[in-house]
Formats: C-alpha cells, sequence, structure tokens
C-alpha cells in the first residue's frame, strides 16, 4: 500500500463536509515524522509505525488522554513512528467511498494523512464498547479485512485497548490482540517484538508474529485461544490452542507514576472538543470498593503521583498548551492524600492569573469548603457535582458507597452557605435488588437538598440537577454476576420519578431532571458481558448501517435488535440471555482468562454481601488505602502495591528565569 499523503486527494473535498477542520491536523504539539524514521537514527534498523484511535469523532478523541499519553511515548523513540486518527463522520465516510479517479480514499491519520493500512499496527482505545462499530468502519474504510483471520503479514496488526479490553471476546474476530491495563510499558514492549520480527525479515508471517506477542503472557490473542459452548448455551471453556500459549493474560500495572508525567506535550486542538482544558492525573487507581465500578476494580492498586510532579506537570502544560483551565482528574480526586497542599500550592502559584483549577472527580466525604475555596479563588466558581449513584440508604450499602443522607445535607449546605447556587447530583436506576421505592428517594433527597439551600444561603435562586445514569453490569467487578433491569422497567421508574418531581410544585422548578432511556443499555449490557457469538451482531448491525451509537441522534436500539435475532440465530441464546439474567458461581464468564489481578472469590463474596445489604446487613468494605488489606488478591498476584502519601514534598515555587 501507498504511504503517501492522501491530503491532496482530500483537500480539494473538505468545503464539502461538516466540521473539515477536524481532518486538517497540525495541531500544536503534533508530531509528523519521516517513514523511515529509524534510517536516520542513533539505533538505526527497522521503523516501526502506530496509528492511534479513539474510535469517536475528533472533538470527543483528541481530548483522550489514553492516546495522547501513548503517542507521545512511542514518538520519544527515534525509531518509532505513531499518528492519530479519529471516526469520520457519516459525510466523510460518503466523501471517502465515492473517492477520486484513483479510487476509495482510505482511513487516514491526521498527522501525515498517511493511510492507515500501511501502519504496522493499529491500536485501538475503547473507553466504551459503543465504539465497536466505528472500529468496524475504520477497518473497511481502511482497506484492512474486517476478520483477523483474513489478514497477512501485509496488514497492520490489530490491538485493542482501554477499560472495554477487559472483555474484548465481543469483538475476538476482528481484533488480533488485546493488551489489558495501562498501556505506557507494554506499547513499547510490543514495539520491540514488531521491531526485532522485522530486523530478521518476518520470519514465519504474521503467525509468528502474534505467537511472540502471546507468549509474553500479557497479550491476548483471541485466534490462540478455542472457545467450547455446552448445550444451554453457556461456555463449558476457554483454553489455549498451541504450545506455549499461557491459560491466563495478565493486565498491566505502571507503577511509579512520577516517572511517567505524561503528556508533556499537550495536544492543543483546532477545533472545539468536549474538553477544553489541560489535564493532569494526580493519581490511577481507586479502593473506595464500589461494587458496580469497573473502573475502579480493574485499575487496582492506587498509585499516587507526588505534590512536586504534579507541580510540575501543570506548569509545563499551562506553558506548552496555553489552556487557562486545569483539571485535576482521577476517579476520586480528594482521595488524594496531598490534596490539599495541591490546591493551596497551585491557588497560591497562579492567584491573579487567567489559570483556572477544577476537580471534576469529588465524592461527598471527601469535599470540604476550605478545598472548594482554592480551587475557586479566581473567582470562577462552577457548579459542584457529586454522585451519591443511589437514592436511598439501603442502596447505597447494597452498592458500598456509604454515603449517608446526612452526609450529603452536610456537604450541600456548607456550599450553598458559601456563595454556590448550583449543584449537580448523579445517580444510577437498576442496580441490583432496586425497588421503585428506592428510585423515588432520589427525588425526596432533591427537595431536601433545595430546601437546605434556601435555607441556609436565604435565596431562592439554588438549584440542582439530578442526573440519572442506567445501571449496565460490568466484567471483574462484584455485580458482574448480576441480571440487568429490562429497559421497560427502567423506563418505568424514571417516568415515575420525573413524575414526582415535576408534580411537586414547591420544588419542580429548582430542580433539573436528565436522564437517558433504558435501551441503550441493553446494548451497551450486551457487549460488556457478551462472548464471541456477540461479534456476528456487532457485524450486522454495521452493515446495517450502524455507526457512532454512543450518540442518541445514531443510536438505533431497533437496528441492534433486529441485528441480534439474525447474528445470535442458531445459537440457542438471545439478548436477554446475555443481560436480564443473572449468574451464577459456577458458570465459566467470557472473561475469566482475562486477569485483571482480583480473586473470583473475593468478588463472589463481595457479591454475597451486596445481597446480605439488601436485606439489612450492615457490611461495608472499607477503603484498603487506610485500613489492613481485605485480600481482593491484586497486590500479591500483581506483583505490586499501594502507593500514596504524603510524601513530605511540597510545591515547589516556579523558577525564574
Amino acid at each position: 500500500m501507498s504511504v503517501a499523503s492522501v491530503f491532496p486527494r482530500l483537500e480539494g473535498k473538505l468545503p464539502s463536509v461538516q466540521k473539515p477542520i477536524q481532518y486538517v491536523g497540525g495541531e500544536l504539539n503534533s508530531v509528523v515524522k519521516d517513514w523511515d524514521c529509524a534510517a536516520s537514527s542513533e539505533t538505526g534498523g527497522p521503523t516501526v509505525r502506530w496509528a492511534l484511535m479513539y474510535p469517536d469523532a475528533y472533538e470527543v478523541g483528541l481530548p483522550n488522554q489514553g492516546v495522547q499519553i501513548l503517542y507521545e511515548v512511542l514518538n520519544e523513540r527515534d525509531w518509532i513512528l505513531a499518528e492519530r486518527t479519529y471516526s469520520v463522520w457519516p459525510d466523510m465516510e460518503q466523501v471517502m467511498r465515492t473517492g477520486d479517479e484513483q479510487g476509495p480514499i482510505p482511513q487516514f491519520t491526521v498527522d501525515g494523512h498517511r493511510p492507515v493500512g500501511a501502519f504496522d499496527l493499529f491500536g485501538l482505545s475503547f473507553s466504551t464498547e459503543l465504539g465497536y462499530t466505528n472500529m468496524l468502519n475504520a477497518l473497511d474504510l481502511a482497506g484492512i479485512p474486517l476478520h483477523a483471520a483474513d489478514r497477512t503479514e501485509d496488514h497492520p496488526v490489530v490491538i485493542a485497548g482501554g477499560h472495554a479490553a477487559f472483555n474484548p471476546e465481543p469483538i475476538a474476530d476482528f481484533v488480533d490482540a488485546a493488551v489489558l491495563g495501562d498501556g505506557e510499558e507494554v506499547v513499547l514492549a510490543i514495539s520491540d517484538v514488531v521491531r526485532e520480527w522485522k530486523a530478521e525479515d518476518r520470519p514465519g508471517g504474521r503467525e509468528e508474529l502474534l505467537r511472540r506477542l502471546a507468549v509474553t503472557g500479557n497479550i491476548y490473542v483471541p485466534r490462540f485461544y478455542d472457545v467450547a459452548y455446552a448445550a444451554d448455551g453457556s461456555i463449558e471453556a476457554v483454553v489455549p490452542n498451541r504450545p506455549g500459549i499461557p491459560f491466563r493474560v495478565r493486565k498491566h500495572t505502571l507503577m511509579d507514576l512520577d516517572q511517567w508525567p505524561y503528556p508533556a506535550n499537550p495536544l492543543v486542538p483546532l477545533a472545539e472538543t468536549v474538553h477544553e482544558r489541560f489535564s493532569v492525573e494526580i493519581f490511577r487507581g481507586c479502593t473506595r470498593g464500589c461494587r458496580f465500578c469497573q473502573a475502579g476494580m480493574i485499575t487496582r492498586p492506587v498509585r499516587e503521583r507526588s505534590i512536586e510532579t504534579i507541580g510540575a506537570m501543570v506548569e509545563n502544560g499551562i506553558r506548552k498548551s496555553g489552556f487557562e483551565e486545569v483539571g485535576l482528574l482521577s476517579l476520586s480526586s480528594a482521595d488524594h492524600t496531598e490534596i490539599g497542599e495541591v490546591a493551596k500550592g497551585l491557588a497560591d502559584r497562579y492567584e491573579g492569573t487567567n489559570v483556572s483549577l477544577s476537580l471534576p472527580s469529588t465524592r461527598v466525604d471527601a469535599f470540604n469548603i476550605t478545598l472548594a475555596n482554592e480551587f475557586s479563588r479566581n473567582g470562577r466558581r462552577s457548579g459542584l457535582t457529586f454522585a451519591p449513584e443511589g437514592g436511598s440508604e439501603r442502596m447505597r450499602k447494597v452498592i458500598n458507597k456509604m454515603v449517608s443522607e446526612e452526609d450529603l445535607i452536610r456537604t450541600v449546605a456548607a456550599a450553598y452557605s458559601h456563595g454556590w447556587r448550583q449543584v449537580k447530583l448523579y445517580f444510577m436506576v437498576g442496580l441490583p435488588t432496586e425497588t421503585d421505592e428506592d428510585v423515588l428517594q432520589v427525588a425526596e433527597l432533591a427537595k431536601r437538598v433545595i430546601a437546605t439551600g434556601r435555607e441556609v444561603s436565604g435565596r431562592n435562586d439554588i438549584r440542582c440537577t439530578v442526573s440519572i445514569g442506567g445501571f449496565v453490569p460490568k466484567p471483574h467487578t462484584p455485580f458482574q454476576w448480576a441480571a440487568q433491569l429490562d429497559h421497560e422497567a427502567t423506563d418505568a421508574r424514571l417516568k415515575k420519578l420525573r413524575d414526582t418531581v415535576r408534580d411537586d410544585k414547591l420544588f419542580a422548578r429548582a430542580i433539573g431532571f436528565r436522564y437517558h432511556d433504558g435501551k441503550p443499555g441493553i446494548v451497551e449490557g450486551l457487549l460488556s458481558r457478551g462472548d464471541r457469538r456477540v461479534g456476528r451482531v456487532i457485524e450486522e448491525v454495521w452493515r446495517d448501517g450502524g455507526r457512532f451509537d454512543g450518540w442518541s441522534e445514531h443510536f438505533s436500539y431497533d437496528r441492534w435488535m433486529e441485528a441480534a435475532g439474525r447474528g445470535l440465530a442458531g445459537t440457542g441464546v438471545d439478548v436477554d440471555w446475555y443481560t436480564t439474567r443473572e449468574r451464577d458461581y459456577d458458570e465459566v464468564l467470557p472473561w475469566e482468562h482475562l486477569d485483571s489481578g482480583l480473586d473470583k472469590d473475593w468478588l463472589w463474596g463481595d457479591w454475597e454481601d451486596a445481597l446480605a445489604a439488601a436485606d439489612g446487613a450492615d457490611i461495608e468494605i472499607e477503603d484498603c488505602r487506610w485500613t489492613p488489606c481485605y485480600d481482593c488478591g491484586v497486590c500479591p498476584e500483581m506483583g505490586t502495591e499501594i502507593q500514596v502519601g504524603p510524601t513530605g514534598q511540597t510545591l515547589l515555587p516556579l523558577s525564574v528565569v
């Protein structure tokens, strides 16, 4: 395949599509290397070439930190070339498929506008399973066979990563490999394997390259595993089909985040994106133990960045990007052991400037007014967001989100009394053992929040936005065995809740209500806990025009259900079998050969504790950062440890040049 830029073919067609700027490239801090960059490097040898994709539109994909970090880590090596690609909108897809006198225009990178099919590796980062149809579209536009079995050594090795890769079985037919966990070190290890194979003149072809990746024990190659099904449709076993292939594939965990201060050269978008800020990940992992939370479970253990590193990353990012907002990110940012010192140090440093600080993720029980005031010292006081998740105290015990109603009221009272006017509360509907009454408690809680705000502030312009998400059971969590609530029941509960809020004349105007219907959640549930048979459904949806399924205006529940009817015909299973059915301990789950470090018996015990809590038992799994280890398995299994402060370091003053 030609490696020449397709931009000369593309440029004249850009005025015919929406937001053409997203296809132009040339962002500040982007990198375009020579195709044979290794030839002029100190090390010499073959060049290893990566095309990295976040399978969504540019405006969503460019801010993604995972892709930005890998892009930078890879391009730091003088023998590796890494470029980015994103999903094209339907109007651009039509332009590309129509093409010109040379034929269709292939999927291209935004850096060098090179055809994705010419690269050695095509890496896709999935934060949600609803991006799978976009992957198939990109493969097809790139001229890469959809099915891994049909590819030759002339095609890129297609690798999935991100949170959804912890169960890649639904896309096993389409990807050559999957990586579990942190990507910084593993992408370099993969590059080493590819480089060595190319230097040896590609012995054994594609099969041998994949074998070399698989025998490391850290890279999952689906073609090297066979799945056997029982008569009732359940999985009997997933076993290697070649010598030397491990029975279980382990996740990667990056330790000592201070040694990996990325992104150090943040990309600055040319078009408007969903996040217009520079973000610094202040720690990775979470051990709060929320039973629904896949991100918290699969990213253990907690690893903090020091205050000194955080300060250096913030200053470097502002200087190199020009962003005026800095977000301090993690799964629960206020849990950083030195968050008070971080907040005060950064607020002192940037007081009187245009730089504003934000803490997007805050738990009710970790919030305090001093912290909030530090982050709003420059006068930018946005609304506060808290996530009780469950409407009733009973539900919060079931999910191990140990935040009492009094905790929440005390927190919002402090916020409203110190000048905040807007609070956003996030809840889920459809949690295990949930009843209509549990959901209706959301309305009562929101009313009490408004009443408290009016009382402590003496004002009537107090607002509370209630945002509702549907619960989807996820792999590698205690709720991986749970039945998912069907979309009809989900919608009925949401309607009751909405009507309860609207019918109260005293509070209706003060409470905003945002929610999605239950149908997208069912599709996400099918893809989250599906096995290889679900791949046929994904392909059917894509062939029927499915694209951008994470966008409500493009999502079609009927298309998915009709495709499931065709794709699952003759298998003995259906959508309900994957979604609304509860599993038991003995069932072989599609992802059991993929090791997140979590002990199955511990997860099952926590699931049983959730059911006991539903019946009134007072059971809480505390955060192991501050309590003795409760044997989830991660640290001994993965050879890791919790890395938290306090470090005793301080936020260093800026040096004056």
